[in-house]
């Protein structure tokens, strides 16, 4: 059956049809199922009159073809309205779908992102990771050139030491001879059937294996730096992962034993290196220590000798005097010698107190700048003959004295002076360099207090050398 003239599907709800009375849509509907008949009011009433329309009455020749005509028209016209309105469905569903893709793309692109910056988060966690490591490396390489270094394994000394590498070094030949001591490795390996063959495989394959990992550990101990230590036990780690993954097919890999055998070699090899460094720092500050108690020593035999014969020769001046009877010229000689015998007590008085010296606050601002002072102590008789040993060809000019202090007690003042100034020191790290950030007034202030004494102390310093440079700078004529 065909659906009657005037009826079309309707556009928003495919199970009913609804009537077209060829200008708009009517609210005559019916189910698809059934054959409606033309209803009655086929259009709306007149906006004007309020009467409904009749229907035109049927009429024959001219006026049917007419009527048909119009029938046509007005088919055509819903059928048009009915393919634009389908026309406007397929868009929606289509829209809806370009919907549903720009959602599924935006998911995709949102889950992108977060795992692009979950990737991000973790390389820069890993780079971190290693710049810390690099500052580590770099802080252990400062510490361990001022002496500050973790020893793995504590020994006496350097003696001790070799003693342990070389057991180490006996341990890990008797490993390396020892089936299975120092690599492992499958044993029912088969080469064509042959077990004996692939045993023989295995046992090559795996002494190529194992040399090629002793000539990475024994590359390490020789270029082994105490502050390198960690970067080479990874890299030995390194060697023995990729030998297990390289043999995984065979199960050939470094044993556990040996491994640690050899880290513990990489560790002892470090100490070792750093306790002879140590070792030759210790001497080469005792043989300083010793040269300067040799200028010492030489420094007050010399004055005792210079005084002895000042002490001789009132005592003949004296003797000659008394047998001329001149009791005037004793006494005043008699008075000189008394200084001289003073001050040979006080020399012998200097050679044997070890405490006894000059303190001294000096600086160098051509150096090192401004408000940077050197407070040290020195048993000299002339202390004026260290300062300028210090201001040798190791900087580019002379050291100005702030003060020079003598005291009885000069070592515990030097101590307590570097302990007042401990957060000024400009480095932190090596207490034997007795350099502070600290200001003359400030300095002279603590060392009164210190001493108890006014005393004799240069603000300014001089810097003759230092400034004399600036003017001639200033002064040279440039020529173009």
């Amino acid at each position: 059956m065909t659906t009657p003239q005037g009826w079309y599907p309707d556009p928003n709800d495919s199970t009913i049809i609804r009537w077209w009375d060829g200008q708009q849509w009517t609210s005559h509907t019916h189910p698809r199922s059934h054959e409606p008949s033309s209803p009655a009011v086929q259009s709306p009433p007149d906006a004007t009159t309020g009467e409904t329309k009749r229907s035109k009455p049927k009429l024959f020749g001219r006026g049917q073809a007419l009527d048909d005509a119009h029938a046509e028209i007005d088919q055509l016209r819903a059928e048009l309205n009915r393919l634009e309105v389908m026309d406007v469905v397929e868009l929606q569903s289509e829209r809806d779908h370009l919907q549903v893709e720009v959602e599924s793309l935006r998911e995709a692109a949102a889950a992108a992102r977060a795992d692009g910056e979950r990737q991000a988060r973790d390389i820069y966690a890993q780079l971190a990771v290693l710049r810390q490591s690099v500052v580590e490396t770099e802080e252990a390489a400062i510490l361990q050139e001022v002496g500050v270094y973790r020893y793995r394994h504590p020994l006496d000394d350097s003696v001790a030491y070799r003693a342990e590498l070389a057991r180490i070094q006996d341990q890990i030949k008797a490993m390396v001879k020892q089936d299975g001591g120092a690599i492992t490795a499958s044993t029912t390996w088969q080469v064509n059937g042959s077990v004996a063959q692939g045993r023989k495989m295995v046992n090559d394959i795996s002494k190529l294996m194992l040399r090629a990992y002793n000539a990475e550990a024994d590359n390490l101990v020789r270029g082994m730096k105490p502050y390198k230590l960690d970067t080479a036990k990874e890299r030995l780690d390194k060697v023995a992962t990729t030998i297990a993954k390289l043999g995984a097919s065979m199960s050939i890999a470094v044993s556990v034993p040996y491994h640690r055998v050899r880290l513990r070699e990489l560790e002892l090899t470090a100490d070792y290196l750093e306790k002879v460094a140590e070792e030759k720092e210790h001497e080469r500050e005792e043989r300083e220590r010793l040269r300067e108690e040799r200028k010492v020593e030489q420094e007050i035999e010399r004055e005792r000798q210079r005084l002895r014969k000042e002490e001789q020769h009132f005592r003949q001046a004296i003797a000659q005097l008394l047998a001329k009877g001149d009791a005037d010229g004793v006494a005043r000689l008699q008075v000189q010698l008394e200084g001289v015998i003073g001050e040979i007590e006080a020399v012998d008085f200097r050679a044997r107190t070890l405490t006894a010296g000059h303190v001294y606050v000096i600086s160098n601002i051509g150096s090192f700048g401004e408000g940077v002072l050197k407070i040290g102590m020195t048993r000299r008789l002339e202390p004026m003959d260290r300062v300028r040993e210090l201001g040798d060809a190791s900087v580019p000019f002379i050291f100005d004295v702030h003060a020079l202090y003598f005291s009885e007690n000069a070592v515990k003042i030097e101590r307590e002076m570097h302990q007042r100034f401990a957060d000024r020191r400009v480095n932190r790290v090596n207490n034997r360099k007795e350099f502070f950030k600290v200001t003359p007034a400030e300095a002279r202030d603590s060392l009164t207090e210190l001493s108890g004494e006014l005393m004799t102390f240069v603000e300014e310093p001089e810097a003759l050398e230092y400034r004399q440079g600036l003017v001639g700078a200033t002064d040279t004529p440039s020529f173009v």
